[in-house]
């Protein structure tokens, strides 16, 4: 199991420090999606030069264009990059062929997936690496998480390894590493922790 940070809102500086205090536990640097129309792809050169042991993946959620724009990312340094698991097929698939021409890895988010494991099914049959369960941010403050879309996703993927991300923190992580992850996105907590280092390094000690 791999834990990733889910760095949105703090500036790169601050990012950087926060991937000083925690080297050893953090093993994928995300740069999400707020820090990307921030930033756009300054970031990921960055943590890839100053943390080369690092994976790093850009939330782009790409949603058209799919070839093109993930060829941007991963000539950036991305070692994934993230497509909408509503896109079409054809966008999908470009991702696809993108991560393969750059011998990368794609993340499809299933963030707004009516049925989940429908499409979990089809999407799991592309050639992706993982599927990524999301509850919304907008969405958690009503109590969601994403465990039980954890558990559909489980119950059908055979090549795709799974991910869960969107309120993770320590009191919900034993759940979710019980039901199994390949990776778990922790953003929030790991951020706004008072010591930041002891807190990633205890949500990496509870993973298998």
């Amino acid at each position: 199991m791999k834990l990733q940070a889910a760095l949105d809102t703090l500036t790169l500086n601050e990012c950087i420090d926060l991937l000083e205090e925690t080297q050893g536990s953090i093993d994928i640097a995300e740069v999400g999606t707020p820090f990307v129309i921030e930033e756009g792809m300054v970031p990921v050169k960055e943590f890839k030069k100053q943390f080369p042991e690092i994976e790093v993946l850009a939330d782009v959620k790409i949603m058209d264009a799919g070839e093109y724009e993930a060829d941007k990312c991963f000539e950036a340094g991305a070692d994934i990059c993230t497509v909408l698991g509503v896109s079409y097929d054809e966008t999908i698939e470009g991702v696809v062929r993108s991560a393969k021409k750059h011998g990368k890895k794609v993340m499809v988010d299933m963030i707004a997936v009516s049925d989940l494991k429908k499409r979990t099914q089809e999407v799991d049959e592309m050639g992706v690496d993982y599927i990524c369960v999301h509850t919304a941010f907008d969405v958690q403050k009503f109590g969601q998480d994403p465990l039980d879309d954890l558990k559909i996703v489980n119950s059908v993927i055979k090549n795709a390894k799974s991910a869960v991300a969107g309120g993770v923190k320590l009191e919900t992580v034993d759940e979710i590493v019980n039901e199994g992850a390949e990776i778990i996105v922790v953003g929030g907590a790991i951020c706004n922790a008072k010591d930041r280092k002891a807190y990633a390094k205890e949500i990496k000690a509870h993973l298998k």
